[in-house]
């Protein structure tokens, strides 16, 4: 159970994102090496598309290149002419770089790592004059661009950086690999309902299951702010998420939006700030007051039997020192033993007093994965799942001070709640038990 009570939920799922993103961010503009794809055939296959795209768009040497400035105070010179296809906003580029200072000092180079670098442009993951100068090329292009610290790392010194730099980049563009675009909704009718969330259908199917709460409610989608710029998608990931309708802490229109919608079904959702991260916003992605644009696409509607409570009776019931309550429900015999350090995947149902439950991996049939003894989760379940081993099933009843404290986390858990978990332990990073 993570510590801020959202696992699985959209909203959870939003804010994790967000802060990878911005972490990716601040790699990104440090221009250190280019992330790996955890995908291996996927990055296999990106490599070879751009390899083929070379040959297609060879480049040819320009016998008098100009020196051209734009009104920003980027300066560039195309030093050889691709013919392939420029990039928009949103697309991701893969490019090649040797950046240097004024004194011709090279402080980072793709081309001596021999790996190229990616990055969605304009979506602020590098520094501004990268994203400028990226747009204005086309695949096979190679130019060298300069600008001042104003487009650059600023009065902040970055590693081999100094402040106030004025620095020069010779690049490469080798590939453009289309992104995430909105959906075009030209001619289609907004509505909008009581609470002031506007939809956009855009695609029907009303043969589709229908979102109710409490069903399981599989979709992709994509969030855009105001002016356009991308700040999450499930799509990009290529990897839907699966949320319990109705019955999580969602953003609310976002919530209110997919209860609308049957499987098979495409809305453009237009989601006012009081319905979306209000007046705080999440910055530095989301701003204070921002209404937001998602596009969601709904694969399945599932409806779910609530898992049965495990059966304890004639069982111990043992403590620890801490507070923590625990019965053995089932001892697999397996080894492994979840350990600080490792990622452990567990599959979970959570009560409160009254027996209700809050939340089930079980239910959505994809346990959750965490590095235990790190923090993400609450006290009461680093502690309980450390003395678990594959394949064990525990009963964990978890005090508050062990849980979410004395506030909880309203509306869902209530303040000073007790907490009972039926857990298993599904694997342990490193093991043969799955």
């Amino acid at each position: 159970m993570k510590k801020v009570f959202t696992i699985a939920t959209v909203f959870f799922l939003l804010t994790s994102q967000i802060g990878s993103a911005q972490e990716k961010t601040e790699g990104s503009k440090k221009n250190e090496k280019a992330s790996e794809n955890k995908d291996s055939k996927k990055k296999e296959k990106s490599d070879k598309d751009h390899h083929k795209k070379d040959n297609k768009n060879k480049s040819k040497k320009i016998k008098n290149p100009v020196t051209v400035k734009t009104a920003s105070g980027l300066e560039y010179i195309i030093t050889e002419k691709g013919s392939g296809i420029k990039p928009q906003k949103g697309d991701k580029v893969v490019v090649h770089y040797t950046g240097k200072l004024t004194n011709d000092t090279v402080f980072d180079s793709s081309v001596k790592r021999g790996q190229p670098f990616e990055f969605v442009l304009g979506a602020g993951q590098v520094i501004k004059g990268w994203d400028e100068a990226f747009e204005l090329l086309q695949v096979g292009d190679k130019a060298t661009i300069k600008f001042g610290p104003e487009l650059g790392y600023g009065a902040a010194a970055n590693g081999a950086i100094p402040a106030n730099s004025t620095l020069i980049f010779d690049i490469e563009l080798l590939n453009v690999i289309e992104g995430v675009k909105p959906w075009n909704v030209k001619g289609k009718d907004t509505l909008k309902t009581a609470s002031g969330l506007k939809y956009i259908i855009v695609k029907e199917n009303k043969g589709g299951e229908k979102a109710e709460a409490g069903t399981i409610v599989e979709f992709h989608y994509s969030g855009y702010l105001s002016d356009g710029k991308l700040f999450d998608s499930s799509v990009e990931r290529e990897k839907p998420l699966s949320v319990k309708a109705g019955q999580q802490p969602l953003l609310p229109g976002w919530d209110e939006g997919i209860l609308l919608m049957r499987a098979g079904e495409k809305f453009k959702l237009i989601i006012p700030p009081a319905l979306a991260l209000g007046e705080k916003g999440h910055p530095p992605i989301i701003p204070p007051n921002a209404e937001l644009t998602m596009d969601i696409e709904v694969l399945s509607v599932k409806k779910i039997v609530a898992p049965p409570l495990f059966d304890i009776k004639g069982l111990e019931q043992k403590s620890t020192a801490s507070g923590l309550k625990y019965y053995e429900v089932k001892r697999s015999g397996s080894a492994v033993r979840a350990a600080a350090g490792k990622n452990v995947k567990v599959h979970y149902s959570g009560y409160l007093a009254d027996g209700k439950m809050f939340d089930s991996s079980v239910e959505r049939g994809e346990p959750i994965e965490f590095p235990l003894g790190q923090g993400q989760v609450i006290p009461g379940w680093e502690e309980g799942i450390a003395l678990m081993n594959v394949g064990d099933k525990f009963r964990l009843v978890i005090p508050y001070f062990l849980a979410y404290g004395e506030t909880g986390r309203p509306p869902i858990i209530p303040e000073k709640a007790e907490l009972t978990f039926d857990v298993e332990l599904v694997g342990v990073e490193g093991d043969q038990v799955h």
